[in-house]
């Protein structure tokens, strides 16, 4: 199997720990292990005896993961190193070669190159911009007209990464029945979930049809990137299939990232995390967005939910060679519209601490400065 290079991600790992200014990132500011304990826990987190877990997450785990769900239970979680490794093995699960999948896009461009690679004939379904009514949308008649009797798979990330865009439950009911009409799966990444800039929990796919799958994790919404902790939902017996997959992958969380996990998502401290998410979020875009405001050649259509901005600029430069002299010449690291197939963009992440959100965004200043000086 062929697979294709992951541009953004390598883009990302290779420069976000070599600059002074990180704007790349799509999550909030991470916590610490400290802030996220109680008082008189960490004696019990170095108790934690490093051991092989249950390699598809410990029941206690996986029962406060399902009780985040309508009629889940634990029969229904597969716990991952991720969310990365949860689309992974939920591809790899669903797709055959010679497949027709649905991709929604723009999206994280990982399950571009995993359906690809796994011989399946992508067909994207294409949000589109509306700048001067600050939304984008998404066209369910197009996407009705792309599913057909050959379609397997509807791909789709909601809140969307790397617009901020949502689909609310009318659409996504409509978007069950399409499937439903085809016999057709239905995969929802769900990552952005709880990170919604006024405050409103985006509706789950999940119980819309008997054929849904949905992915999440804790590194975006819950800060918590570095415990490498995601998980899959879905019917029991494809969970059963995916468990079995990934025995050939990571085999299973490890033994203190399935702990914290599971005091993360104890329910009081769960929304002591979100709440601390949306205040980072909406403190952070109302900096950011006084300082598109006062960029001339700068638009943006406002997020609903996600810690980034896609801002359209019209400076004459190709995204990739703007982020390029932006991270050799300023130090600071972007993701270029390119890595989504929209050049003429750039997503820039403000849910950093407020200091290096200012910082950085002076830094791009300079340069539109510069580029704007250039073209007279």
């Amino acid at each position: 199997m062929h697979i294709e290079p992951f541009v953004m991600e390598r883009w990302q790992s290779t420069y976000e720990h070599q600059v002074e200014l990180n704007l790349s990132d799509s999550g909030v500011h991470p916590l610490t292990v400290q802030e996220l304990l109680e008082p008189g826990e960490s004696e019990s987190l170095l108790d934690q005896r490093l051991i092989y877990t249950q390699s598809n997450g410990t029941p206690e785990l996986r029962d406060r993961i399902a009780n985040l769900y309508r009629d889940a239970d634990r029969e229904n979680i597969e716990v991952t190193n991720g969310g990365a490794e949860a689309n992974y093995v939920t591809a790899c699960t669903l797709v055959r070669p010679g497949d027709e999948v649905v991709l929604q896009m723009p999206n994280y461009m990982q399950l571009w190159g995993v359906f690809r690679a796994l011989g399946a004939k992508v067909r994207t379904w294409e949000l589109t911009p509306d700048l001067e009514n600050d939304t984008w949308h998404w066209d369910l008649d197009r996407l009705e007209q792309l599913v057909n009797a050959d379609t397997r798979l509807i791909a789709i990330c909601n809140p969307n990464n790397p617009t901020g865009s949502v689909l609310h439950s009318e659409a996504l009911d409509r978007i069950a029945g399409i499937a439903r009409q085809h016999d057709a799966w239905t995969m929802v990444d769900e990552i952005y979930q709880g990170a919604e800039l006024d405050g409103t929990s985006t509706p789950s796919m999940w119980g819309r049809h008997d054929k849904v799958v949905v992915t999440n994790s804790l590194s975006k919404a819950y800060g918590l990137p570095g415990l490498r902790l995601g998980w899959i939902l879905g019917p029991e017996d494809f969970v059963e299939e995916c468990w079995g997959r990934h025995d050939y992958t990571t085999i299973g969380p490890g033994a203190l990232s399935d702990h914290l996990a599971e005091l993360a998502l104890e329910p009081v401290r769960r929304q002591r995390i979100l709440d601390r998410t949306r205040d980072i979020l909406t403190g952070n875009l109302a900096i950011a967005m006084d300082w598109v405001n006062g960029q001339q050649q700068l638009r943006t259509i406002t997020p609903r939910a996600g810690a980034f901005l896609m801002l359209k600029y019209e400076h004459g430069i190709n995204s990739l060679e703007l982020a390029e002299r932006l991270r050799v010449e300023r130090s600071m690291l972007l993701v270029p519209g390119d890595h989504f197939e929209m050049d003429g963009w750039i997503r820039v992440g403000f849910g950093d601490d407020v200091d290096t959100l200012r910082a950085g965004l002076d830094r791009l200043s300079d340069v539109l400065q510069q580029l704007d000086a250039s073209s007279v």
